[in-house]
């Protein structure tokens, strides 16, 4: 395959999504699913992407937090995710014998504080919504391994939305499958072959900042809500 980037950055790459995200809601709202949307994006990287997609739709971005659970020796390893609120995948769950189940504990325990540090840092800015009942659209800027994905997805079905959605610019071909497994609906924009990493398919592609991730976050729930309030429709 050819080594230019197939994005430019985070925001056109969400833009990109957004459309295909808005043409499919479209697509369905003549069928079955009329569910409100919410968007929900793993922090920090899948916040930009997710912005312009809450913006066609004109709904509430909230964040789903999942980090990856690794080997104390070897950190680039996954043996699986957790969320905030301890919802946990292992990639083998037979991985560690009895006699090593405090040092997967150990593991578990610093991933899922991570997440809740984080979590906690983006509180300010996220609104007050519940996914039961509704459109769960989970996004990210990129999937590789799909762990974290995978986590994010289960932690949101546990909310009984009426679907939960898998939305990214890029992801490896042989996830498709796990990623249907894990969601109502996915939507990928790019399936390159070999995938290697995701900043690969990124013209400009730096670290989200958790100030900026908090700041855009914040920008478009404030503005969402002042619309609504202004709205004729609004009693």
């Amino acid at each position: 395959m050819s080594s230019s980037p197939l994005f430019n950055d985070r925001t056109e790459a969400g833009k990109q999504l957004a459309q295909s995200v808005v043409n499919l809601i479209t697509e369905l709202k003549a069928s079955s699913v009329s569910a409100s949307p919410i968007v929900y994006a793993l922090p920090r990287g899948g916040i930009p992407v997710a912005v312009p997609i809450a913006r066609q739709l004109s709904c509430p971005l909230d964040v789903m937090v999942a980090k990856k659970i690794v080997k104390p020796e070897n950190p680039e390893l996954a043996i699986g995710a957790v969320t905030s609120e301890g919802h946990v995948l292992w990639t083998q769950p037979r991985l560690f014998p009895s006699k090593y189940s405090p040092v997967r504990d150990e593991a578990l325990r610093q991933a899922q504080e991570k997440a809740q540090a984080q979590l906690k840092q983006l509180a300010p800015g996220r609104p007050d919504v519940n996914p039961e009942g509704a459109l769960a659209i989970l996004v990210d800027d990129g999937i590789a391994t799909g762990m974290t994905m995978a986590a994010a997805a289960k932690a949101l079905k546990a909310y009984n939305p009426a679907e939960v959605w898998i939305c990214a610019p890029v992801a490896p071909p042989g996830l498709l499958k796990s990623l249907h497994r894990w969601s109502d609906r996915v939507i990928i924009l790019e399936t390159p072959d070999p995938f290697m990493s995701v900043s690969r398919f990124y013209q400009q592609f730096p670290q989200v900042e958790t100030i900026d991730a908090l700041a855009q976050l914040q920008q478009h729930n404030h503005l969402l809500l002042s619309t609504r309030r202004q709205s004729p429709d609004n009693p």
